[in-house]
This record gives structure tokens, sequence and C-alpha cells, in this order.
């Protein structure tokens, strides 16, 4: 496993960490998340290990583009991606602000769902790109359809901004400053 380059304790659900991704060692169980029911709106249901793994390695090779992949008390538990929006993702569709940072995440599939798992994950998730000093805001584009990650959202802090039009979606186009997601973690004594 690689080295750790983020871990944040969750009180009540213990250690998340985040590691960098190997797109071909991480492809078979990449590709068992990534075309399970539960991720239809990551758009690749029809995928094979192949397409997943050269899906992942274009993101490793692109300037503006990565990911990442998530352990629960060592375990993989969750996928992350960061973007630079100016350049992926939203370039041109959005007015774009220095510091701002794009991400997906996609929690693992499981049998037996922990209740509040999601949400410590996506707080873990909008905790590491804040630990960058340069990132201000996080900006994401989930479809407009996915209430379920809208609400998770909302609970990290997020802004609805509107929907926009992108070429494999409608989007509903939302918002999160650092001051934002920090008092939505003090509220939630999260």
């Amino acid at each position: 496993m690689s080295d750790v380059l983020f871990h944040r304790e969750d009180p009540r659900l213990g250690g998340f960490s985040v590691v960098a991704l190997d797109p071909d060692a991480d492809a078979p169980l990449l590709h068992s998340w990534v075309t399970h029911p539960k991720a239809v709106y990551w758009m690749m249901q029809d995928a094979d290990e192949r397409q997943v793994a050269d899906e992942y390695r274009r993101i490793a090779g692109h300037p503006h583009h990565d990911a990442f992949l998530g352990l629960h008390r060592g375990s993989p538990a969750f996928l992350v991606e960061r973007y630079d929006p100016a350049h992926v993702e939203l370039a041109g569709l959005y007015d774009h602000r220095p510091g701002d940072v794009g991400m997906h995440f996609l929690t693992a599939p499981s049998d037996t769902p922990v209740h509040g798992f999601t949400l410590a994950v996506i707080t873990t998730v909008m905790a590491m790109l804040f630990d960058d000093p340069a990132a201000s805001r996080v900006v994401v584009e989930p479809d407009a359809r996915n209430t379920a990650v809208h609400a998770l959202n909302a609970a990290v802090g997020f802004e609805v901004v509107g929907t926009i039009a992108k070429p494999e979606k409608e989007a509903l186009l939302s918002v999160c400053t650092r001051e934002r997601f920090e008092a939505a973690v003090r509220g939630a004594a999260l």
C-alpha cells in the first residue's frame, strides 16, 4: 500500500486515510466499484477492467487531474478525484476563481451499510482538499438527479450555484468555501 497522503480520525468511525492510486494494481477493485449499480452517476457502468485502468492512467498523466484511493481503518473504501476546474470538467462553464479545486468521490458498495459512513468520507475528502493552503473553494458538478449527493454536499457546506449543461449530463454546480466547510464541521461536530 502507498504512503498515506492525508489522514483524518472520525470521532465515531475511526481512521480515514488517502493514498496514491495505482491505475493498474487498483483496476480490479475500482472496476467492481464503478460498475456497481450504486455507481450509476459515475458513468462507467459498461466499462471493462482494461477501460477502468486506461481511464485512471489517463487521469494520472493529466497535469490538472489526479485520483486517490481512500481507506477506512486501512482497507480500501472510497475513490477520490481532484481536478483544476479551470482546465478539467468545468473549463468555460462557470466563473472560475483562483483557489478553486474540483472533486469527485465514490464510496465503495457495501452489503452492510454503516450509518454516517458516506458523510464521514466526504468530510475526509473536503478536509484533504482544504489541507492545501492554496485551496479556498471546492467546486462540484454532480448530476442534477443525484439527490443523495446533493444532501451530502449541503451537509458539509456546499451552496448551489445553479444547473449547468455538460456534454454528458445536467449538473448541479455547487461551491463550498473553506469557511463554510469549517462552520458545517463545527456545527455537526463531524
